[in-house]
């Protein structure tokens, strides 16, 4: 299966770059193939304006160049991986602005769903799993990710795996690797 895999860091030698090619390593080993789509070093504008607003009237609009060009290189591809840090409980706001941008009305859901039926997103915590708990951030995430944007577009297959701990030490970073790995191996 040939992959898009959506990254958004902006440092390219983050723990979640780490992460993103332990899953490629490991999937690729099963013999799949992945397209990178660095949104930071990409230089994608994440800001939704006028052109790329839905039309709730018109499920056939055309959107900007930018976006259809985006549109294109997720329909070349048979499944979406996104690979992120957790900020504020969320998405990087460059990759919420890929989603608000690309995953449109009339592509993505309104009346057509988006064009993959597997999309999986791995998530980088800075907390333990217990933090997230504690405040129910981890089911915000379920709720918001998982359910609000995946099941609403109509993906079939799909996963959030929130990797916890990578800022609190040893020897978590290394432990999200290899999960990182392990979910590679799955895919």
């Amino acid at each position: 299966m040939k992959a898009l895999l959506v990254s958004a860091h902006v440092r390219p030698n983050s723990l979640t770059k780490a992460a993103a090619d332990a899953f490629v390593q490991a999937a690729a080993r099963n013999g799949h193939e992945f397209e990178w789509a660095n949104l930071v070093s990409d230089g994608f504008d994440p800001v939704l304006r006028e052109p790329d607003e839905p039309d709730w009237s018109n499920p056939d609009k055309v959107y900007s160049s930018q976006v259809i060009s985006e549109m294109e290189r997720i329909e070349r591809n048979q499944a979406t991986v996104v690979v992120f840090p957790v900020w504020w409980w969320s998405m990087p706001a460059i990759l919420k602005g890929w989603i608000d941008r690309v995953w449109n009305y009339g592509w993505a859901y309104g009346g057509r769903n988006y064009p993959h039926k597997r999309v999986w997103m791995i998530a980088i915590a800075g907390n333990k799993a217990s933090s997230y708990r504690k405040r129910g951030y981890d089911t915000a995430m379920q709720i918001q990710l998982d359910i609000g944007i995946l099941e609403y577009c109509g993906i079939e297959d799909r996963r959030l795996d929130v990797l916890y701990g990578s800022i609190e030490g040893e020897p978590y970073p290394a432990q999200i690797i290899e999960d990182a790995r392990k979910i590679g191996a799955s895919f």
